[in-house]
């Protein structure tokens, strides 16, 4: 592994699904990235519908990406820029190893 990379994770309201998909396409800053449907809990009932509140759960979707250190800022940056105040949670952690087997 050449330079520091990381594993970005971002949880999106499944109405910005395929508009975070065309951000992600068109910057290129992620390796390529997966996506899959998650369930979202937490003691934050403000954002929540009656039924989410009831079910104790909020749909999202997850994308996850693998990210070259250089192109970090540049992926944060452009979320902000496109996606302030959409509900967007995100976090980045430092991958240590990688590789295919």
């Amino acid at each position: 592994m050449s330079g520091q990379h990381y594993l970005v994770t971002i949880n999106v309201p499944p109405l910005l699904e395929e508009a975070v998909v065309d951000c992600l396409l068109a910057i290129e800053a992620a390796e390529g990235f997966s996506s899959l449907t998650v369930s979202a809990h937490g003691s934050d009932h403000a954002t929540l519908s009656l039924a989410e509140q009831v079910s104790g759960r909020k749909k999202q979707i997850r994308f996850q990406m693998y990210v070259p250190e250089l192109q970090l800022a540049v992926l944060i940056k452009q979320l902000k820029q496109d996606f302030s105040g959409g509900g967007i949670q995100y976090w980045v952690m430092p991958v240590l190893e990688s590789g295919y087997i």
